[in-house]
């Protein structure tokens, strides 16, 4: 059966309108080879996208992203977002992964106006223009502060927000939110208000929920762990590993991953948790795990990116905020984490050459 994949008449990359997808196709080879060589998937006969997952988590997968799903995913976002035909907007991510591939869909399915730079830590720098919409990573957010008036809505993912950089954004005009999602729900089902909260402090404020996009029904699992029945985006329910808390039946605050969960002399350890306290005094990259103890079973260590600071465990000691139980026992010191293709830390990796 052909599978015919159109594409909204209002659609513009660079600056160009189209009369047919053959047309989009050859423009893209300009732009680059990533953007091309998805383009012309997007447009074939096939039913569906191969992708590959992210790796933070567990092994890299290829798996399959059907095409209808990919625009239901799409017109999902441009309703939540008020994201109407004629939207600009920006992709400065890789179409190589789920994220930049989806804002090529949206631009496709919405009849947005999609400008695209290089994926760089600083992707407004050389561009004088002002955007409706952008996805990034923390990295380019916290590289772009000075310029980042120039998109009025944006979405971040790929990893979590620091406290610092929360603080930084809460008086921009920009609207932030963090997703929640993976490559298996066509990047994001949920989204979090990160600024304009008005005077609270950022330091104090009280954490936002995830709530859902539309057409998403999510319950826990006997773990704790959420369930995603999203029929218009995966035909089959979604099992994940993540520990949440349900707020409501369309809000949820995330709280860890169970396959990282330390149990360190019965005693059970969320390593997120911990970092959120953590990171109000560690200001470079780090991490807590849990190795192999003779006397607890596992214990908690914290590894810093950096030279040696004997000063942090000490500062870490002091941190009334966490519990005997949540101060790690040793630290570790390496020069450079071990990433994942996507710039996420690879934490089993790392903890191979530390430890």
């Amino acid at each position: 059966m052909k599978i015919e994949t159109q594409f909204h008449k209002a659609f513009k990359l660079q600056g160009e309108s189209f009369n047919s997808s053959e047309e989009i196709i050859v423009f893209s080879k300009i732009i680059s080879l990533e953007m091309h060589s998805f383009l012309k998937q997007w447009f074939n006969t096939s039913s569906f996208i191969e992708v590959k997952t992210s790796g933070s988590t567990g092994k890299p997968k290829v798996i399959q992203l059907q095409k209808t799903h990919m625009k239901n995913s799409a017109i999902a976002t441009g309703n939540f977002f008020s994201l109407p035909e004629n939207t600009t907007a920006l992709l400065c991510m890789s179409p190589n992964y789920i994220a930049g591939k989806m804002m090529l869909v949206r631009a496709l399915t919405l009849g947005w106006h999609l400008e695209v730079v290089e994926a760089t830590s600083k992707p407004l720098e050389n561009t004088s223009k002002v955007y409706d919409f952008a996805a990034m990573v923390p990295l380019q957010l916290t590289s772009s502060l000075s310029e980042i008036y120039k998109v009025k809505k944006l979405i971040v993912g790929g990893g979590g927000v620091s406290k610092e950089l929360l603080g930084k954004i809460q008086k921009i005009s920009t609207e932030v939110f963090a997703t929640y999602g993976m490559t298996e729900t066509i990047t994001h089902i949920a989204v979090k208000k990160l600024n304009n909260f008005g005077n609270v402090i950022a330091s104090e404020m009280k954490q936002s929920h995830y709530k859902l996009l539309p057409d998403i029904k999510i319950f826990l699992d006997s773990r704790g762990c959420l369930v995603i029945v999203a029929p218009k985006i995966s035909s089959e329910k979604i099992i994940t590993n993540d520990l949440v808390e349900l707020i409501s039946e369309t809000e949820f605050m995330w709280l860890g991953r169970f396959d990282s969960i330390i149990n360190s002399g019965g005693i059970k350890l969320i390593p997120e948790q911990i970092e959120e306290k953590l990171a109000t005094i560690i200001k470079q990259r780090f991490f807590v795990t849990g190795i192999l103890d003779e006397v607890l079973g596992e214990k908690l260590i914290l590894i810093v990116e950096g030279t040696k600071d004997n000063s942090i465990l000490t500062s870490v000691k002091k941190l009334k905020i966490l519990s005997k139980f949540e101060i790690p026992k040793e630290i570790f010191f390496t020069n450079q984490f071990i990433e994942t293709e996507t710039r996420k830390i690879s934490r089993k990796e790392t903890l191979k050459i530390v430890i």
